[in-house]
């Protein structure tokens, strides 16, 4: 893990996280009917914008500091992920990986605070956080595929 020795890669890390979640949010926006509520992924793409630049700020003071943003966010975003998944299943199908991810974000963001000030356990979290969060990604491409599909 190149991030744990190179305190400016696991900053832009820390950075892009967020950045990319907006990201995603926009492409799940469009992605969803024209009628559907957009109002819990505009609320979402807000914070993650927002924690962009928190995050920035935070790791001018440190990074158990960066981790305390990033761990609050991942709460927040976490739980507006799980609602929205269950709220979608019963229309859309295909939800389960966003509701776990959703519960899984809960819980790692949980965990990057109560590791803030051991920055190398932190930084561990943040990467398992990042392998789990690619793979749920992939995992609700394909199950939303195959509900759009049919």
């Amino acid at each position: 893990m190149l991030a744990k020795t190179n305190a400016g890669i696991a900053s832009i890390l820390f950075i892009i996280y967020p950045a990319w979640d907006a990201l995603a949010i926009y492409l799940d926006m469009k992605a969803n009917p024209q009628t559907a509520p957009k109002t819990p992924q505009l609320v979402n793409a807000a914070i993650s914008i927002m924690t962009t630049v928190a995050v920035a700020l935070a790791l001018q003071q440190g990074v158990p500091q960066a981790l305390i943003v990033f761990g609050a966010w991942a709460i927040l975003t976490g739980l507006i992920q799980l609602i929205l998944g269950l709220r979608r299943r019963k229309k859309m199908g295909g939800q389960w990986p966003m509701v776990i991810s959703g519960g899984q974000s809960m819980l790692a963001g949980g965990s990057f605070i109560a590791t803030a000030h051991a920055p190398n356990a932190g930084i561990n979290t943040l990467a398992g956080y990042a392998a789990f969060g690619a793979f749920y990604f992939i995992l609700t491409a394909i199950s939303l595929s195959k509900t759009i599909k049919a």
